[in-house]
């Protein structure tokens, strides 16, 4: 039986919890998450845990926010004009925008808002958690050539162009 190395495509079901045990994110029912081993299509924490693995494992493996979503960044967090927030009626804390910034587009979500200003925050949703994956690997195959060349799957559960 194949273990996990680079280059192969691997599909596996997972139940993502934070350290509380709240499930943040799960697999569908029948449609496990396609990646390429080795092309940083997941976060690192988790490649490198899948390394050496086989069809049919089932494990649990906690990922430290470094190698996750990385460390939590006071400085993404600032102040903004509500009047940025253009069509929005009803800024409110826990809200989520998309913000074009010089590095693509950046995921921010409001704080809180106090009078004409916004407090927002960049930092992914997740980053400076450790997130703990029960994993169970379904398929381990060699990449197809053009896979390797697009850096990602093809087909069911991968990327879609």
């Amino acid at each position: 039986m194949t273990a996990i190395a680079n280059n192969h495509v691997v599909k596996f079901h997972y139940t993502l919890t934070n350290a509380e045990g709240e499930t943040l994110d799960q697999s569908q029912e029948g449609q496990p998450l396609a990646y390429l081993q080795g092309a940083g299509n997941i976060i690192p924490g988790l490649e490198k845990q899948l390394l050496g693995k086989k069809v049919g494992d089932k494990f649990t493996v906690t990922v430290p926010a470094a190698e996750g979503y990385g460390e939590y960044n006071a400085d993404l967090v600032q102040e903004v004009p509500k009047q940025m927030f253009q069509g929005v009626e009803n800024i409110e804390a826990g809200m989520q925008f998309q913000a074009q910034t010089d590095d693509g587009v950046q995921i921010v979500t409001v704080k809180a808002v106090e009078g004409d200003n916004v407090l927002v925050d960049a930092n992914f949703p997740l980053a400076g958690q450790d997130l703990t994956f029960d994993v169970e690997i379904t398929e381990v195959r060699d990449a197809t050539e053009e896979e390797l060349e697009h850096g990602h799957v093809h087909g069911a559960g991968g990327h879609h162009h």
